[in-house]
């Protein structure tokens, strides 16, 4: 059970969670592979501006089709919101250029950790041994793919590891003081914050007008607007389509279901983007990879387990 704000408490959909965030993460990896395609031609700044230019008429046509509304209920929490999810991709996409994309999403995933442990410091969040256990067999996982310590580790893992930060203080908000607003009105607000501050850091760049040593080192970051063609411009449309999607599904999952348990079957992304970087990239996860992926496979289950709750405990919440 959930108590909201407003003191109303509302059931647990937590099947609904599930189903929602594996279908959103299997949708976003292949999203992720498609920015690490175009890494070497666009800016992250293009990408977020092109990409919001299709998703936000397309918001808007979905919500005139529904009738779902589009103003959020509370500006401040859904910029603050916004925000947070900016800085995780932002982070997260300029790490794309330089890791692995099975890599880069590994490193992003120790967000349920810090999920679960800001859900129970900071929103009183049940958090069962059951489910701590998932989380800890998870940061196994995690740390067996990512060798920290050793020769294979590489620096620049600590750009997805503060996206997961980011990451996690936004589902936290979302489920804390989001979770009245409309799926499609987060999506929105999120569309127009990635074209704001995309439009906004393309023009600082152009103003600052940057030494061409800098601009080679992190194109990614620092180029210039590069011209796009019809294949760009079909590969943001896509993009546009496949985040309107994705955020919208990963808002309802951690509105309807427990933080905790919705953030450990977010790592179904990592299989998902190890699909993926194979295909479009050929990058073939090693022994201990596969390993690491077990033990989070394994995570999710135990999470996933049902609770055995008293009969008692079970009628109070019908």
């Amino acid at each position: 059970m959930t108590t909201t704000d407003t003191g109303t408490v509302r059931p647990e959909q937590t099947g609904l969670g599930i189903m929602l965030i594996l279908g959103s993460v299997l949708i976003m990896a292949f999203a992720d592979a498609l920015v690490k395609l175009v890494s070497t031609d666009l800016t992250v700044w293009q990408v977020f501006v092109a990409r919001s230019v299709v998703a936000i008429p397309l918001l808007a046509g979905v919500s005139i089709v529904t009738g779902m509304r589009l103003r959020p209920g509370s500006l401040i929490w859904s910029l603050l919101r916004s925000v947070l999810l900016v800085l995780t991709w932002l982070a997260f996409y300029a790490s794309l250029p330089v890791l692995s994309l099975s890599v880069a999403a590994v490193a992003v995933y120790t967000n349920p950790i810090i999920t679960a442990l800001l859900s129970a410091a900071l929103i009183g969040e049940p958090v069962t041994r059951r489910q701590w256990g998932g989380v800890v067999l998870g940061f196994l996982g995690v740390v067996t793919i990512l060798k920290p310590g050793t020769d294979a580790f590489s620096w620049y893992t600590i750009l997805p590891l503060l996206a997961a930060g980011f990451y996690s203080s936004a589902m936290v908000l979302t489920r804390s003081r989001c979770q009245r607003e409309a799926p499609l009105s987060l999506a929105l607000t999120l569309h127009v914050s990635f074209l704001a501050i995309g439009v906004a850091v393309t023009g600082a760049l152009a103003f600052a007008a940057l030494a061409p040593d800098t601009k080679e080192a992190f194109p990614f970051l620092f180029g210039d607007w590069a011209p796009m063609g019809g294949r760009d411009w079909g590969l943001m449309a896509l993009l546009g389509v496949l985040s309107a999607v994705y955020f919208m599904g990963v808002a309802r999952a951690y509105q309807v279901a427990a933080p905790s348990t919705v953030a450990t079957f977010d790592y179904a992304y990592l299989v998902s983007a190890a699909l993926w970087g194979f295909v479009f990239f050929a990058e073939r996860p090693g022994l201990t990879t596969v390993c690491g992926m077990v033990l989070i496979t394994a995570a999710g289950l135990l999470v996933a387990a049902p609770s055995r709750k008293a009969p008692a405990e079970e009628a109070g919440m019908v």
